[in-house]
């Protein structure tokens, strides 16, 4: 057989494996991401023109987090804010309005507390969304209702669910344990040394 030929089969071969070895990588940065952020990465997705431009947009979300300094609360902090949070739920009884306008003022400040950039919302919520995908449509569905009823448009029902959407990444920004680093995201050798001890702990 002509050495070209060879030449030719040898570079087909280096072809194909390239062709898997990308496609490999590409599955696990998809697996990595939807697990990171579960049901943001859905959303995201489908509002997205394409797959690969929504996973570029969430990549890139994690790279600014990850220049944060994100700081949990401190003991005094948190229940002050807890305290303001239960003055805002008693306002809503008689007056919903300003209310709900209470609240997305306090998690904004909550969320500057704890080191987020506060001064445009969508890069708010997509700060946020990379430590609490689980609420940040929770977030985004308050701010709209909210919105609707400066413009306006709302209803105390309407704002009763602005409330709702709140109070769960409320909840979620001054819950200690949820400044814990999530298993996925400890260093190998640490999720090792966890399952070590738990080991231990049932044998004991």
């Amino acid at each position: 057989m002509p050495s070209w030929v060879w030449v030719l089969v040898a570079i087909g071969v280096v072809v194909v494996l390239g062709v898997l070895v990308w496609q490999a990588l590409a599955r696990r940065r998809t697996s990595r991401l939807h697990d990171r952020f579960g049901p943001e990465y859905d959303r995201t997705v489908g509002t997205a023109e394409s797959k690969r431009e929504a996973e570029s947009e969430l990549a890139a979300r994690q790279e600014r987090r990850e220049q944060l300094d994100i700081r949990p609360l401190s003991q005094a902090a948190r229940a002050r804010y807890v305290q303001s949070w239960q003055v805002v739920q008693a306002q809503f009884v008689d007056d919903p309005s300003v209310a709900v306008a209470s609240a997305d003022s306090l998690i904004a400040s909550v969320m500057a507390d704890r080191g987020y950039p506060v001064e445009d919302f969508e890069q708010r919520a997509a700060d946020v969304s990379v430590d609490h995908p689980q609420v940040v449509a929770n977030y985004r569905d308050g701010h709209r209702l909210a919105r609707q009823n400066a413009d306006g448009k709302g209803s105390t029902e309407s704002l009763r669910q602005a409330m709702r959407h709140y109070r769960a990444l409320f909840e979620e920004l001054v819950d200690a344990d949820a400044d814990q680093p999530l298993r996925r995201e400890l260093p190998e050798d640490e999720t090792v040394a966890g399952r070590e001890r738990d080991e231990t702990a049932r044998r004991a």
